[in-house]
């Protein structure tokens, strides 16, 4: 697996980051985990194809996580002029909140007819699930988000990558996370508390009972990133826009 950060700031734009976004290959396969409003810009920096994406997977159905769907659909009919499949896979309520997003914003185009072939899969928490060479595992976290908020685990090649999307501690993380060869874990702040969402103190007491080889932490608010030299566990990478790691 090669991993691309193309976006892994919070909703608000800390430290000049892109929203949640990563492109993940994993031999002729290239998928997306999230897809935030600035996805399309994070591609384009990162010097990506979006047309060789072949599935993009949601965690949690917040602006900021699942809202570049709407121009990632826009630029695949009317500037990529896409012709091959694709696959969205989303907890329940993908399929109708994005139309009601595409038609808030761009009114009419979900109706229009699509050269490519578009497939919905919602998942169900705790069933994994196969799509194409991947073995997909959503858990349930604590994040309200008018659908159910899932920590995502991929499974391909030998390797096994996990994201826990937006929570606060929740027991199942550690499902999610043990034995990963990389956890990317959202760490919003150092150490302040924030309903619904993890801090750097939390997760700094927990890395030996989440039992992922190597954590990523991304999603840092202001505070998170003022303090980002305080994180000093040899196990524990800190995410920037454009970085590329190989798992």
């Amino acid at each position: 697996m090669q991993l691309t950060i193309v976006g892994c700031g919070d909703a608000f734009g800390s430290g000049g980051r892109l929203q949640s976004c990563y492109h993940v290959a994993v031999g002729a396969h290239r998928f997306l985990i999230d897809c935030g409003a600035t996805a399309l810009i994070g591609v384009e920096r990162c010097g990506l194809d979006p047309n060789t994406v072949d599935t993009i997977f949601i965690s949690h159905l917040h602006g900021d996580h699942f809202s570049g769907l709407v121009w990632w659909m826009l630029h695949a009919q009317h500037v990529s002029r896409r012709t091959v499949p694709l696959t969205m896979v989303g907890p329940p309520g993908l399929t109708e909140r994005l139309r009601v997003a595409a038609e808030a914003l761009f009114p009419g185009s979900s109706a229009i007819p699509l050269r490519f072939e578009l497939k919905f899969i919602e998942y169900t928490p705790a069933q994994p699930l196969a799509v194409g060479a991947l073995r997909v595992t959503p858990f349930e976290v604590r994040h309200p988000s008018g659908a159910p908020s899932c920590a995502l685990r991929f499974e391909a090649g030998g390797r096994t990558l996990a994201f826990s999307g937006d929570t606060e501690w929740a027991e199942t993380l550690p499902l999610c996370a043990h034995g990963a060869d990389l956890f990317m874990v959202e760490c919003t702040t150092f150490d302040v508390a924030v309903p619904y969402h993890l801090s750097w103190r939390i997760l700094e007491s927990k890395l030996d009972l989440l039992a992922a080889k190597r954590y990523l932490l991304t999603h840092m608010g202001a505070e998170m990133l003022r303090n980002r030299a305080a994180v000093t566990d040899p196990r524990v990478l800190l995410a920037e826009d454009g970085l590329v790691l190989d798992i």
